[in-house]
């Protein structure tokens, strides 16, 4: 039996196993994990209505491949107040936003109660939204500046309305690869035990994976291999429970960093990514294809190859943006459904927790 077939069978494969699937033809692989999707989702494409809101890009990490914090390659430093996010938040509201997903750079200047001020204080103003906020690297950042344990972090965050956690932070598993394109940053073993004791609160988050830069085959293998182990306790029937929501494989945008990456993955290759993930990490329900780093063309074709999510509208986007990617200003919501429709799909407006809300 190959290794596809034991793949779909459910058999424990290892990494140089699982690598094996990017030998198999493109078509070949797409075909499988498109099976996946339209057992679980038929003909839908699940997108929302957010609103993504990064209060500072001051950084005290110097990752190789960001083009977001300020300094080195970007001098438009700036800081926002609580009231100014607060004001942001309030006015995508207003415009139809059901998710707000608030990432910063780790700013020295940020204190503990700050955020958990801030988080308070959107949850005051817009009781009904879905606070989205902390990726498990700022939660690390934090407990290093406070001296609070990361425990004590979640907990707290969760008492001050945060209802999901981002995936944010988690790049790519592999130590020696993370040493060289964001050193001092959270571990890999350390992103993992945040999420698995937020999912212990019952809570949901997300997990991504940066590809497309020094990293190899085995290394985004191994990278799935590892979410799929986190997720192992998790029964996907049960959601909503704790545990990861979806898998989003980011591409990395190599406009204005210092990672020197020469050869760039090509659109087969991607997509080979895509299904793949959708093929391993069964327990996983949803892998998102985000149009932010990706493209929008590519996100749709990305979901007949396994993915069944856009992400959303996200209004405003600074992070990929900056390192080149065509998301500055988000995405209209009929502009996305219609796309959506054209590509021939059902668009489905979800929530933050994929329930459905309307089908076009």
């Amino acid at each position: 039996m190959d290794v596809l077939e034991r793949v779909i069978r459910g058999d424990n494969l290892g990494v140089s196993e699982l690598s094996r699937l990017y030998e198999y033809d493109i078509f070949t692989l797409g075909k499988a994990a498109d099976s996946i999707r339209k057992e679980r989702y038929g003909n839908k494409v699940f997108f929302n209505m957010n609103r993504h809101i990064n209060p500072s890009n001051i950084c005290a990490d110097v990752c190789k491949f960001c083009a977001f914090s300020a300094g080195r390659k970007n001098p438009n430093m700036y800081e926002m107040s609580i009231d100014e996010v607060v004001s942001q938040a309030i006015s995508s509201y207003n415009r139809g936003a059901k998710e707000v997903h608030v990432v910063s750079a780790h700013n020295p200047n940020y204190t503990y109660n700050w955020f958990l001020e801030l988080f308070t204080e959107i949850k005051k103003a817009l009781p009904q939204i879905h606070l989205k906020a902390m990726t498990a690297a700022e939660v690390d950042f934090m407990e290093k500046k406070s001296g609070i344990s990361y425990q004590k972090i979640l907990e707290d965050m969760a008492k001050a309305g945060v209802d999901s956690m981002p995936g944010g932070g988690a790049e790519i598993f592999d130590e020696k690869v993370r040493k060289h394109i964001c050193n001092g940053k959270v571990s890999s073993k350390k992103w993992l035990e945040i999420h698995q004791y937020w999912h212990s609160l019952g809570k949901m988050s997300n997990c991504t994976m940066l590809f497309g830069h020094i990293e190899n085959r085995e290394n985004r293998i191994d990278h799935m291999l590892r979410i799929k182990n986190a997720q192992q306790d998790v029964n996907i029937v049960e959601a909503r429970k704790g545990g990861f929501n979806a898998f989003i494989p980011l591409l990395y945008q190599a406009q204005n960093n210092y990672l020197k990456v020469d050869e760039f993955p090509s659109g087969q290759e991607i997509l080979k990514t895509i299904s793949i993930s959708r093929l391993v990490l069964d327990n996983v329900p949803h892998i998102k294809a985000y149009w932010a780093t990706l493209s929008m063309n590519l996100a749709l074709v990305a979901q007949e190859f396994g993915a069944d999510d856009m992400d959303g509208t996200i209004e405003a986007e600074a992070i990929q943006s900056a390192g080149g990617a065509k998301s500055k200003s988000g995405m209209g919501k009929d502009d996305m459904i219609s796309q959506i429709k054209n590509a021939g799909f059902k668009a489905v407006e979800r929530d933050s927790l994929y329930n459905e809300l309307k089908e076009w």
